[in-house]
Order: C-alpha cells, then sequence, then structure tokens
C-alpha cells in the first residue's frame, strides 16, 4: 500500500504562465492570428502521481528504471518484508489449525455419536474468523512493503536508491501518465463566462521551431476567481497517444 503526496513545486517560470501568461512566448513561435483570443497556458499531465510508503524502511528491490514504461498494478519498489512473510505464514499455520478443529467438531455434531453442544460449535467457528482475521491483517502488513503503480505510465523519477533507509511517508517515486495531457491557463472571468465543460477547443502547443495543433476538451472550469490576480483557472485535455508532446512545454487555447 502506498500514500500519494502532493506534487512537487513549480518552477518559477510555470508559475509565471499560470498567473495570466506573463512570460512571453517569441512571436515566431506564435504568430497572432487576426480575430480570435489565445490565451496561453501550459501542458502537464493528464496524471502525475508521487508515491510515498506508509511505513519506514529499507529498499530492497527496484523492478523498473527511469523512463521505463509500467502498467498498473505492477511493483515498482519492495521493502525489506522477511519478518512479514514470516507473520503472514505463522497466523496462516494457526487458522489452518482452527479450521480443522471447527471441522472436527461440526462433523460429531452431525454423527451424535458424542454429545457437541451448538455453543462449542460456535465457539470453534468464532476460533476460525478471529484467525483468519489475523492473517488478514498480517497480509495487508506485508502489502504495506510493496509498492505498485496505480496507473499506466511512465517513471518519471526515483528519489531512493536500493539499500537506502527512509521515514514513512518520504518520497520514493513519481510516475506520469502522458499519453493524455492538459493545458492549463488563467484567463479574465469575462473570457470564461461562454465557456463549458466537456466543449471542443482549439490548442497549439510548443514543438521544434514551430507549434502542434491538436482539438482538446474544455475539462475543467473553476468555480473561483483567484482574488489575487483576478483570473480564473481552465484545464483543456487532449489526447497524446504518439507522445509528441512532452508535458511542461508552453501552449495556447483558442476562444471562440
Amino acid at each position: 500500500m502506498f500514500q500519494l503526496s502532493s506534487k512537487r513545486p513549480r518552477p518559477d517560470w510555470l508559475r509565471a504562465v499560470l498567473l495570466g501568461g506573463m512570460l512571453s512566448v517569441p512571436a515566431a513561435a506564435w504568430s497572432q492570428p487576426a480575430g480570435p483570443v489565445w490565451i496561453d497556458g501550459v501542458t502537464e499531465p493528464h496524471r502525475d502521481i508521487t508515491m510515498a510508503f506508509p511505513v519506514f524502511g529499507v529498499i530492497t528491490e527496484r523492478h523498473f528504471e527511469e523512463g521505463d514504461a509500467v502498467r498498473a498494478g505492477e511493483v515498482l519498489v519492495e521493502l525489506d518484508k522477511g519478518l512479514e512473510q514470516l507473520e503472514v505464514n505463522r497466523r496462516q499455520h494457526v487458522a489452518d489449525l482452527a479450521r480443522l478443529e471447527l471441522d472436527r467438531v461440526k462433523a460429531l455434531a452431525e454423527k451424535q455419536t458424542i454429545s457437541v453442544s451448538q455453543a462449542e460449535v460456535d465457539q470453534r467457528q468464532a476460533e476460525y474468523l478471529i484467525a483468519q482475521a489475523e492473517v488478514d491483517l498480517a497480509k495487508e502488513a506485508l502489502r504495506r512493503r510493496i509498492m505498485t503503480s496505480p496507473i499506466d505510465g511512465q517513471v518519471v523519477e526515483f528519489f531512493k536508491e536500493v539499500g537506502e533507509a527512509f521515514e514513512e511517508r518520504d518520497e520514493v517515486v513519481r510516475v506520469v501518465d502522458t499519453r493524455r495531457c492538459h493545458l492549463v491557463a488563467n484567463l479574465d472571468e469575462s473570457l470564461a463566462r461562454s465557456l463549458k465543460v466537456g466543449q471542443s477547443v482549439e490548442l497549439e502547443v510548443a514543438g521544434g521551431s514551430g507549434h502542434l495543433a491538436f482539438e482538446g476538451r474544455l475539462d475543467y472550469v473553476s468555480p473561483v476567481v483567484d482574488p489575487a490576480s483576478g483570473l480564473l483557472r481552465v484545464k483543456v485535455l487532449f489526447e497524446n497517444p504518439d507522445l509528441r508532446v512532452r508535458p511542461g512545454v508552453l501552449g495556447r487555447l483558442r476562444l471562440p
């Protein structure tokens, strides 16, 4: 089991873009067409997850390298877990024994050759259920020492190396899904009044010496205006299956 931590702080130039497109873009990259309104923004992954263990420990195995593609459910990192595995085995033996005793008492009660009260059957049943619950608890303690990817994506960064100890909730690995991206922009509230979540939006994203054109879908319009800047945040989702866009580059959206 793992816990998700908040995204790492954006660099100053990203904050500048998100606070109103204050970062200038060279005219060669963006030629302003007459008529439509274009709003500058910055791209980011559809999902960007930094994970941490809920327990302390020492990393013993790392199954991927930075840049590798991963599938949801694949094991990324494992901690030392010898004691936890032994506890699972011990609890399982106790549960197996409790199950055998329950079956024996039930068989005697059915044959009625020996007097077995219902209270005794109930007692054995309770003992077995408790033993099985303790197995589940031991398995959960073991599972907390194995980190799996919650998404299909790519490993961006490992923050800990094999053999390194750490405290609980320390950042361990960051995984992103860049097959879908958002263009995030801030615009004046008056410009956002006609926007509706789900509508199609034209995008241009920086790439090489020019730009790439996309059609996206308005995925989010903030319900509040930032009182410091007077701007409203919007996010446009667009498909990036061939990974032509590396999130973090500049882009712009066209308002109707």
